[in-house]
């Protein structure tokens, strides 16, 4: 999965007042797009080296490491001086070959959305401040302080024998299916989101939810969390026509396009095709 960097190493401790040196990374954003240096065929993350107009009163925000250097969030726009360096749509992390790259470029496409969505507090409208001492942001009038969201969300692969559900989703391109996934909600445990997100959407019970394994997906602000089930097939699938406009079951060997795994649902899809 697209998180697993090996042996490239990332370190989201939060580091206190530490400035950026000539050899630290920086990440800028322009809206949906990140700043990229290329070298060949490859790119990279440029250095503060790299770049001019980076100065102590240069907007920036302390973000993570990635083998050991630090990464910082550039609010300011940098002065780009040849044509070494391009914008790059952020869903370049799909194809991409170098994962730490994609991965620290969607980690910190979140942040950056993150602090820009509170700018201002939420309580008492007043401009809030990034903390000092921690990975939040405080009101310095009621002192209210947040703390980056993160959503729990499930994603099922339903089984029933040697064959497994597929769903396709509005937002798809068309012949595309993944797995069932969903949003827990107040008050309900995860298993509880598995059983009514697939009643919800495909219209099946579902039983034997075992737990899989987790993943952060920083665009939606989700740790993934994965389950397999099973479903009897002699159930009438029933999508709700909304999210989900089809569904049905596929047999090892004849799947329809999927997610890769650079994804959860992808891995899993895998796991069922190869077990």
């Amino acid at each position: 999965m697209i998180h697993e960097i090996f042996p490239h190493r990332f370190n989201n401790r939060f580091i206190i007042s530490k400035n950026i040196g000539e050899d630290d990374f920086v990440l800028h954003y322009n809206e949906n797009s990140l700043l990229l240096k290329m070298t060949g065929d490859e790119f990279e993350i440029p250095r503060k080296k790299d770049l001019t107009g980076i100065s102590g009163t240069t907007g920036n925000t302390y973000l993570f490491t990635l083998n050991d250097v630090s990464c910082f969030l550039i609010w300011d726009y940098p002065e780009i001086i040849n044509c070494q360096f391009v914008y790059k749509e952020i869903n370049f992390f799909r194809a991409i070959k170098q994962r730490e790259i994609a991965w620290v470029s969607i980690v910190g496409f979140q942040l950056m959305n993150w602090y820009s969505q509170n700018k201002f507090c939420g309580k008492c409208g007043s401009k809030t401040k990034e903390k000092d001492d921690e990975r939040a942001i405080i009101c310095p009038k009621c002192n209210t302080i947040v703390f980056p969201k993160i959503s729990p969300a499930i994603i099922v692969a339903i089984t029933c024998n040697d064959k497994i559900l597929l769903a396709h989703n509005s937002n798809f391109p068309s012949n595309w299916y993944s797995l069932i996934a969903g949003y827990a909600d107040i008050g309900e445990s995860l298993e509880e989101t598995v059983i009514r997100e697939v009643k919800e959407e495909v219209g099946l019970d579902v039983k034997n939810i075992r737990y899989y394994k987790s993943q952060p997906w920083p665009f939606s602000g989700s740790m993934m969390i994965g389950f397999f089930a099973e479903a009897d097939n002699s159930q009438t699938i029933r999508p709700d026509n909304k999210e989900i406009t089809s569904a049905a079951w596929f047999s090892k060997g004849n799947l329809p396009n999927h997610p890769t795994n650079i994804s959860i649902a992808g891995e899993m899809i895998d796991k069922f095709e190869n077990d």
